[in-house]
């Protein structure tokens, strides 16, 4: 858990709906206050920021009760499943006078900030195209219904989408002129988005693609050295494990959510040893005029025109980590984040924009955008 290897702050409290979520957690943090509702959080005074992990579709909401109570806020992405909704939060954190960031996680790991670096110095030259895919298990992991409805925030152009949108944009330097994309749902008993392949071109006309599939078939670890997401090992040898588990459940797939919660059998809340390896959010690569960029166990691999090294970087602080000293830092020295409301919005836009393009099969023209500040 982050907060507890960040000295700069402390665990005071949480909320929760289920009793025995509360009750597990109030045994394992006896000196933090728990509650039953986030408005009863927001109200209160145990907490000065508060993290918003609960539905997609209740973000907004969330975090606006949070400003409300006047907390400091991070989110988790998106910030709210359309647009109005999202620009009524940071209208409300500015009017309110606390820090709101959107804490999309991947964008902060070693890896994808190395590759920002060296775009931005020109070591490799004037960037050209990126590319981030990935193909996942994800649609037969255990699902609550409004993680399968695209209306409540569900399927994975939502979920993942803004994730690899982050890491394009980060990447890349933020301003995206528009979005051509194609959605695909190709299981009747699982009704959510769950492929998507989405065309990012920037206004200086670099291009990019955001491809993700959660069918559970090809995995794109098996072109990233069987490394995931943390950089743990990803186990390549249990073919489509998850749809069978799914179905070898049947009809307790909400009781196999429930112990993927908080102290459930999935929960790594307690870890503290180092991963091996470099994180991969599936395959990323980074092409310029003199060379490419990939993600390598050790840091990243890089094709120059000499030749390819392998650069090793640090390993040891992970994007939810950095999310926490980033807000810190802007805390206390009361700059804006990077990854603040506004950064929140323009990832929103480019979410909304690829399913209203495969909707409506044209490209979609942005307007909320917005450059990162190095």
């Amino acid at each position: 858990m982050p907060v507890l290897r960040n000295p700069a702050f402390s665990l005071a409290a949480a909320a929760d709906n289920d009793d025995a979520i509360r009750a597990r957690f109030g045994a394992d943090f006896p000196d933090a206050v728990v509650f039953s509702s986030v408005e009863s959080l927001a109200e209160s005074d145990t907490a000065d920021v508060i993290f918003v992990a609960t539905p997609t579709h209740l973000h907004g909401e969330h975090v606006l009760a949070a400003i409300q109570g006047g907390k400091h806020v991070i989110s988790e992405k998106p910030i709210a499943t359309n647009l109005d909704e999202a620009l009524r939060v940071i209208e409300a954190a500015d009017e309110a006078g606390v820090l709101f960031m959107v804490g999309h996680s991947f964008g902060y790991e070693a890896p994808i900030r190395e590759m920002r670096r060296i775009v931005r110095e020109g070591t490799l030259g004037a960037l050209r195209m990126m590319h981030n895919w990935y193909f996942t298990d994800w649609l037969y992991r255990p699902r609550v219904p409004e993680e399968l409805d695209t209306a409540l925030g569900g399927g994975v152009t939502f979920r993942q989408g803004s994730h690899q949108i982050d890491i394009i944009r980060l990447i890349g330097g933020g301003r995206v002129r528009s979005v051509r994309a194609m959605t695909g749902s190709w299981d009747p008993s699982r009704p959510a988005i769950g492929a998507h392949t989405i065309f990012l071109e920037f206004e200086d006309s670099v291009a990019a693609t955001a491809v993700y599939s959660g069918y559970d078939r090809f995995r794109s670890a098996e072109l990233g050295f069987a490394v995931g997401e943390g950089g743990r090992p990803v186990d390549l040898s249990h073919y489509g494990g998850a749809r069978r588990a799914l179905a070898a459940a049947r009809d307790d797939e909400s009781g196999l959510k429930q112990r993927n919660r908080y102290g459930g059998v999935r929960n790594r809340m307690g870890r503290t040893d180092t991963p091996a390896h470099q994180p991969f959010y599936g395959l990323t690569v980074v092409s310029c005029e003199r060379g490419d960029m990939r993600q390598s166990p050790e840091g990243l691999l890089v094709y120059g025109l000499d030749g390819r090294r392998n650069l090793p970087l640090e390993r040891g602080r992970n994007g939810r980590d950095q999310i926490l000293r980033e807000f810190h830092d802007a805390l206390t020295s009361g700059t804006a984040p990077l990854h603040d409301g506004r950064w929140g919005v323009a990832n929103l836009e480019v979410c909304l924009a690829a399913m209203r393009s495969a909707r409506e099969h044209k490209e979609i023209t942005l307007s909320h955008q917005r450059a990162v500040d190095d």
